[in-house]
């Protein structure tokens, strides 16, 4: 049996990625230090004979007993309203945690998938972005503790593969939303659902002309779980190139709730991109990949496990926890 460890375990993606690697017949080792994540997402796992959870914190030194075949790394705080709250634990989380994670696949000799995001690319110039494109990042700015240890990660991770011919791959993730997102954790999706289920009126940035290319959770699963087993070292583009305004999103999002609130406008945040949508040429090429949920489809899935949430829930997730 193939043991992976997966790191950022508890988190939003990172459950899904226990979810689906158990399906597959792996024994999952989830890792998380709960400063994001909630051990709410993979408790129904906890029977299983093949999961196990350690409570730590990846920026420390990393021991897993035993062997193992792959590591995702998946931990790092992924929403603004996180990191411009934990600013340097996101950094040590990409430089620390990155590096302790790949020490640990050269003793075991695993293979290991990184998540970068499409944050690299920064407020981008080139649009839609492929891979080749550099991107243009201030790494001084608000959002820049996020995005260079993100580019960090990315140089680190291509350094063990270059020097050390360590097997690793590297994700490059676009907007993505699901069940188990937190709707306090400031990405528009939630922000908006949020919202509207509290009866308070859906807060845009700016004049909401800025785009975002939404992929439903499922569908990013299935393009990692094909990078992991693929044969392709350089980062990997995986999104849903379905690209559309704030404003028509959080028109979509009044409509789907059928809630009675308006869009309001808030100041825009500093640096907050105006384009994404990823280029999914390569995805495609090399991994036979392409999201196949649509928006409608996802976002109705989404929406019901945000009704399913108590009203508790409901208001209290609304603050940001203090870290």
């Amino acid at each position: 049996m193939k043991r992976i460890l997966i790191t950022g375990g508890a988190g939003f993606l990172g459950s899904h990625l226990c979810d689906r690697f158990i399906k597959e017949g792996y024994h999952v080792i989830a890792m998380d230090n709960l400063i994001t994540g909630d051990l709410k997402n993979i408790e129904h796992l906890f029977k299983l004979e093949h999961f196990e959870f350690y409570h730590h914190d990846v920026s420390k030194f990393i021991h897993v007993p035993g062997e193992l075949d792959y590591i995702l790394h998946f931990a790092s705080p992924a929403s603004p309203i996180d990191y411009l709250k934990i600013p340097i634990q996101t950094l040590k989380v990409g430089s620390l945690g990155i590096h302790n994670c790949l020490g640990l696949a050269r003793v075991k000799n695993a293979r290991v998938l990184i998540a970068s995001t499409s944050e690299v690319y920064g407020d981008p110039n080139v649009h839609p972005q492929p891979e080749e494109y550099w991107g243009n990042v201030n790494p001084v700015g608000p959002r820049g503790v996020y995005d260079e240890a993100k580019r960090f990660q990315e140089a680190m991770t291509m350094a063990y593969h270059t020097y050390h011919g360590l097997e690793t791959r590297i994700i490059r993730i676009f907007n993505t939303y699901g069940p188990r997102m937190r709707l306090n954790d400031g990405r528009v999706l939630p922000a908006f659902i949020g919202q509207a289920l509290r009866g308070e009126d859906l807060t845009m940035f700016g004049d909401g002309s800025q785009t975002r290319s939404f992929c439903y959770v499922d569908d990013l699963v299935e393009g990692i779980y094909r990078l992991l087993l693929s044969d392709y070292a350089q980062p990997v583009n995986i999104g849903n190139p379905d690209e559309i305004t704030i404003k028509e999103f959080g028109e979509e999002i009044i409509k789907l709730t059928g809630t009675s609130q308006k869009l309001i406008s808030l100041p825009l945040p500093t640096d907050d991109p105006k384009q994404r949508k990823p280029d999914i040429t390569k995805a495609r090429s090399i991994l036979g990949w392409e999201p196949k949920v649509s928006r409608a489809e996802g976002l109705k899935i989404t929406y019901d496990y945000f009704k399913s949430l108590s009203k508790d829930d409901l208001f209290r997730m609304a603050h940001h926890k203090e870290f």
